[in-house]
């Protein structure tokens, strides 16, 4: 039978497939539209199972504030040049739609199948890997900060005031996140296990300097916990140089700027999003 080329254009502008592929879906499908879409959609499917395994390394990090809640959606794919996309960023954008309309907290099947859908129109493997959303309480300031290659996005949250003091720090706290990427908030939250892994490397590399060998034990002893404190401390976000005064950690400025702010200001939510990590 004669396919249009109406109908092929038509068909292309609603799936992405390329014109020869519309033309033969048309043909396969003897001109029926939605027919021709279905066996789209299946040869799409099929070409992404396919790329399944292929690594997902690019992608972009999308970060919005609501009202009361901030969310957080990372989607991964295979190249950069898809994560420059238009409806790569759309899709993007409407997740984090969705994400406020339907209350969601964490990956759902409606969220992985809109990847899904641009992942079958495109034929690149792709992922929605995480999603986070922050609760911003009464009497908090909050603020969000994606890095221009949207590879790295940050939120904070300061609790005991929302005025411009606070917002400000917590603006600031995001710049540090995203240009210094800690471990850790805390060493409350470092397992115990990775601690004494550093400090059986920290031993190692004593052992093998000749000057330590002469020192009593008590002196190594002393130095081994000086080594682990300074490690640990450039891992753990609270106890960085801060960003915009190398002269104190996080947690002092906190303590100056709750002076500042002439409140007792703390640490809400800190989220920290790294494409891939």
């Amino acid at each position: 039978m004669e396919i249009k080329a109406s109908d092929v254009k038509a068909l292309r502008e609603k799936t992405g497939a390329g014109m020869m592929e519309c033309k033969k879906a048309l043909a396969e499908a003897n001109g029926d539209a939605a027919q021709a879409e279905k066996i789209l959609k299946e040869k799409g499917l099929a070409a992404v199972a396919k790329r399944a395994e292929r690594a997902t390394s690019e992608g972009r990090i999308f970060v919005r504030q609501n009202g009361n809640k901030i969310a957080i959606a990372e989607v991964t794919c295979e190249t950069d040049f898809v994560a420059k996309n238009t409806d790569f960023i759309a899709m993007g954008e409407k997740i984090l739609d969705v994400i406020f309309a339907k209350g969601y907290t964490k990956v759902e099947k409606e969220l992985e199948d809109m990847v899904l859908e641009l992942a079958t129109k495109i034929r690149e493997n792709m992922s929605l890997r995480r999603v986070e959303v922050i609760e911003v309480p009464a009497n908090a300031a909050a603020s969000t900060y994606v890095h221009s290659n949207f590879k790295t996005a940050a939120a904070v949250v300061i609790e005991g005031s929302d005025n411009d003091v606070a917002k400000e720090f917590a603006h600031d706290c995001c710049l540090h996140l995203a240009a210094f990427t800690p471990a850790y908030i805390n060493k409350a939250d470092i397992p115990q296990s990775y601690i004494d892994e550093q400090k059986e490397i920290f031993e190692a590399q004593m052992a093998q300097d000749e000057k330590m060998a002469s020192k009593p034990e008590n002196v190594k002893a002393g130095i081994l916990q000086g080594k682990i404190n300074k490690h640990l401390a450039e891992i753990c976000f609270v106890d960085q140089m801060f960003v915009k005064d190398d002269k104190v950690s996080v947690a002092k400025k906190l303590e100056e700027v709750s002076k500042t702010a002439g409140a007792k200001l703390s640490f809400g939510k800190v989220a920290l999003f790294v494409l891939g990590k």
